[in-house]
């Protein structure tokens, strides 16, 4: 090669570094957040989809965007995740939406509502059916912008100190209970509490409350409810598909780059299936455990359930009158609903009662 030509090439190189570098600097700069959990770290499968996100996002972005994980109390308490991010405190936090009916009730679509979706159907509608749009519109009044961030699958409907046969039985009934479900079964008499996670079994222990709903098997297993309250019930008509979210300070959000802005969606996805596939595959050995030691499995019956479901119509027909963000999101939700049965009704349904009957036969 002539030096002529040598020098144009190298002149031509070094102008396309001059150029290239800092683009890509300003395309990738060293970010570090703080999210905080709502739950505490011993209950390593729903506070773990928060550490699954941080590890994910630093592993695509070669670690220049960084994401602590903090559990409930460390920044602040569980409860109060919402307004942390709210007023930006921290950048981020994963929770569960539905603690935060106190501020409209319209968050409990975020998580679960009684009688609403099972898990599945509950990230359709997140994910394809508009749900997400739907509830971002909602939450910008609150500056928060909203990712999926997980599912625990439908729950079971709680630990209790006495059996409950009828609809009597929930009269005056203590129970801790989150987010739209406990002023369902305030209709029916009974006394709801909002307790975060590491405080239910003392006040199950020391009868400040009669009954208590967490999770599952799995998480309820480590928080031992299993010792101070003997029937188990299910299920969890409140929380057919109960979700997570991770909300994030829209301001912080809408700084981001783009890409960033996609590592983080990607890496709460992925999170988000990770969580349900932990309880999937976790939950069948600890409620064997749970009755091996004793627990006494009960079914709700058709007289509470019915009673329940009139209650819970009965409510979101007031709340809808009374609150259009909520009949917009409401009625949004609920034809979702409709559809998804009916298309449950044919496969999924008939299969699964198949299935489930056939292993019953041996």
């Amino acid at each position: 090669m002539k030096r002529r030509q040598f020098l144009t090439a190298a002149t031509v190189g070094a102008t396309a570094t001059a150029i290239s570098m800092p683009a890509i600097a300003q395309s990738a700069p060293e970010i570090k957040w703080r999210v905080t959990s709502s739950f505490p770290k011993s209950l390593d499968t729903i506070y773990g989809a928060a550490e699954t996100l941080a590890k994910a996002v630093a592993d695509i972005t070669d670690n220049k965007f960084q994401i602590q994980p903090f559990a409930a109390g460390e920044v602040v308490p569980g409860l109060q995740a919402a307004d942390a991010v709210s007023s930006g405190t921290v950048e981020m936090a994963h929770t569960a939406p539905y603690y935060y009916v106190g501020k409209d009730p319209t968050f409990a679509f975020g998580t679960a509502v009684p009688f609403g979706l099972n898990a599945r159907q509950q990230n359709a509608w997140f994910v394809s059916g508009g749900g997400l749009e739907v509830m971002n519109e909602f939450y910008k009044e609150y500056n928060i912008h909203s990712l999926v961030g997980g599912n625990t699958g439908c729950q079971m409907g709680g630990w209790f100190r006495k059996e409950i046969k009828t609809v009597a039985d929930l009269n005056g009934l203590k129970m801790r209970i989150g987010g739209f479900a406990g002023r369902v079964l305030q209709k029916l008499g009974s006394v709801p509490q909002q307790i975060a996670g590491g405080d239910i079994y003392p006040a199950l222990e020391k009868g400040t409350i009669d009954a208590a709903e967490w999770v599952g098997p799995y998480d309820d297993q480590k928080l031992g409810f299993n010792k101070v309250a003997p029937f188990y019930y299910y299920p969890g008509w409140w929380e057919g598909g109960a979700a997570l979210q991770f909300f994030i300070n829209k301001a912080k959000w809408d700084s981001l780059p783009k890409t960033y802005k996609a590592a983080l969606e990607s890496a709460a996805h992925f999170a988000n299936t990770e969580m349900q596939a932990k309880y999937d595959a976790r939950n069948p050995a600890a409620l064997r455990q749970l009755v091996a030691a004793g627990t006494q499995l009960r079914p709700f019956t058709g007289e509470v359930m019915d009673a329940c479901w009139k209650a819970a119509n009965e409510l979101y027909a007031e709340t809808s009158a009374q609150n259009p963000k909520f009949k917009k999101v409401h009625d949004h939700y609920m034809a979702f609903r409709n559809d998804e049965y009916l298309w449950w009704q044919v496969a999924e349904y008939t299969y699964d009662n198949y299935m489930i009957r056939a292993r019953a036969r041996g």
